[in-house]
């Protein structure tokens, strides 16, 4: 019996354990959508803060180096919020760019002049309008209640920042409106 009782928690341990360190293979095998949001969330806001931190140093205009700098800002806050809420989970959030935000990267710091500040708030619009759709789903919609209202609560940034962004690219204050 001892020995069925030490193999159980040796086991469960050892779960335990992998779960700590590989929580992005454990959430997405487990299929709720609340540990999706976070990670896709924690995802999405590391990315917007590495772009906002290549537009405040390669913007051509003032415009794009405030919307960069405020993408450091209120995402960098975000995420803080969001880390506390995953670490009282267990889940370890994502700590690089996954590739496709590598990409994005690369192929905008490539870029210079006007061509950069188009090209970078063209993909603040579609980035925020993906942002936007994804955290009204999970204030709506999501089960964890904690994670629910930290959507509910970021929202409302996420709107200004959509709009911020498109303002900008309307009124051509980015080179040119695309």
């Amino acid at each position: 019996m001892k020995g069925v009782l030490f193999a159980g928690i040796a086991l469960a341990l050892a779960t335990s354990s992998w779960a700590q360190t590989k929580p992005q293979h454990v959430v997405r095998q487990s299929g709720s959508p609340d540990l999706e949001f976070i990670l896709e969330a924690a995802q999405g806001g590391m990315s917007e803060v590495e772009l906002g931190r290549v537009a405040t140093q390669q913007g051509t205009s003032d415009e794009v180096k405030r919307f960069g700098q405020r993408m450091v800002d209120d995402h960098s806050k975000g995420g803080d919020e969001l880390k506390n809420i995953a670490e009282q989970r267990g889940i370890t959030l994502p700590s690089t760019l996954d590739s496709k935000d590598e990409a994005v990267m690369k192929r905008l710091q490539k870029l210079h002049g006007s061509s950069f500040d188009r090209a970078y708030m063209r993909d603040m619009v579609s980035d925020h309008k993906q942002d936007v759709a994804a955290f009204r789903r999970e204030s709506t919609s999501g089960k964890d209640p904690e994670v629910k209202a930290w959507a509910t609560k970021m929202l409302p940034t996420l709107e200004d920042h959509l709009r911020e962004a498109e303002t900008a690219r309307k009124t051509g204050k980015t080179g040119a409106a695309n």
